[in-house]
């Protein structure tokens, strides 16, 4: 499948994208030629130059810096928060396939519970309790999106426990450990890794978002939800501002996404 994938343009795009976004996050000291957070208002809202490649900001601030360890902070707090989100969906939804009807049916009723309201909400209500903070965001994103995952993982699950390799399983004396961690985590998670990919794209998006509203990290961050929010104040008269920031939050989404469905459709494929 790999060989198959890698010939794919969609999926080749998509890896293009996130490897350009994941080599600005690791590089980002290599490659920011200023201090992101440095201020200087005498050079504010300069125009692009050799010393400045995306002019400066209200504050006189690298603009071209700020993008680029901006990267850290998205896929800083995603990535963690979507793996601990997949630890969790995978060990729970399956463990919700493989138990009794009763315990099933109240892992899922609380799941639906966490599902009824919109992730963001739910996310920002964390974040005014808890505040501001790079582990405060991953955590509210973990408790608002965790019922997705449980909810995907166990519908691939429940689709595994009725295969004759799981009758078989059962029969040989496989606890219900054994279950999850030998035979249905590694069935399922081909499939789960195209959710994963997606998740990762949404999760970059609730950060931005939160930064965008003011409940992200502290002020000054060079974050790209928060580079939005201050770009509004010169809207009119630098619109290019905004235009970097979400320029390079739709190409790194787009990234994820495209992987995720190209993988998405090779698996289908394989199953036809």
């Amino acid at each position: 499948m790999g060989k198959k994938l890698l010939r794919n343009p969609q999926a080749l795009l998509g890896l293009a994208l996130i490897a350009f976004v994941l080599a600005l996050a690791i590089f980002a000291p290599l490659l920011a030629p200023h201090d992101p957070t440095a201020v200087d208002i005498l050079r504010k809202y300069q125009p692009a130059s050799s010393d400045y490649p995306l002019g400066t900001d209200q504050l006189g601030r690298c603009v071209f810096s700020r993008l680029i360890y901006g990267a850290r902070y998205s896929i800083g707090i995603s990535l963690p928060s979507v793996l601990l989100m997949s630890l969790i969906g995978l060990l729970v939804g399956g463990y919700s396939a493989c138990a009794d009807s009763r315990t099933d049916r109240v892992i899922t009723i609380i799941c639906d519970i966490f599902i009824a309201f919109p992730s963001l909400i739910i996310a920002a209500a964390i974040i005014g309790v808890l505040g501001n903070g790079l582990q405060n965001i991953a955590l509210s994103m973990v408790i608002a999106m965790w019922a997705w995952f449980v909810r995907v993982v166990r519908s691939y699950a429940v689709v595994e426990m009725g295969r004759d390799y799981m009758l078989a399983a059962r029969i040989c004396g496989c606890s219900r450990l054994q279950l999850i961690t030998r035979h249905l985590i590694p069935n399922v998670l081909a499939h789960f890794l195209v959710y994963i990919s997606i998740g990762i794209a949404s999760a970059i998006l609730m950060v931005s978002s939160f930064s965008f509203l003011g409940l992200g990290l502290p002020a000054g961050v060079s974050e790209w939800g928060a580079m939005l929010s201050e770009a509004r104040a010169g809207l009119y008269s630098h619109p290019e501002l905004i235009l970097y920031p979400g320029l390079i939050i739709l190409l790194t989404a787009a990234g994820f996404n495209l992987f995720g469905e190209a993988l998405r459709d090779e698996l289908n494929a394989r199953e036809e």
